[in-house]
């Protein structure tokens, strides 16, 4: 697990991840606000649009963590991890449709 994240992978993070486009050019985190300053509405438009977007990762990833595979330590099979991993996502998906 962990490792590299493809150039090509547009990375969606929140404000504790500043300084991750130095490490990775396609990534985006919202502006934070200047000590004693204020955002410039721009701005404040593209920590939003930024924020709506991520809301739907963020959600999806509050539903997998119900079932406890990433929320705390894997303790079975390392080989049947991306399969379980896989059946939680469908059963995600399954739902989401009905």
């Amino acid at each position: 697990m962990g490792g590299e994240i493809a150039a090509t992978t547009c990375v969606l993070a929140d404000s504790g991840y500043q300084g991750l486009h130095k490490e990775h050019a396609n990534s985006r985190t919202p502006t934070k606000k200047p000590r004693g300053g204020e955002l410039t509405p721009p701005q404040k438009q593209a920590n939003r649009e930024l924020s709506r977007e991520r809301i739907v990762v963020e959600n999806v990833i509050r539903h997998v963590k119900i079932f406890r595979i990433v929320a705390e330590r894997y303790r079975n099979r390392r080989r049947r991890y991306g399969l379980r991993f896989n059946l939680i996502a469908g059963l995600y998906n399954y739902e989401l449709g009905h």
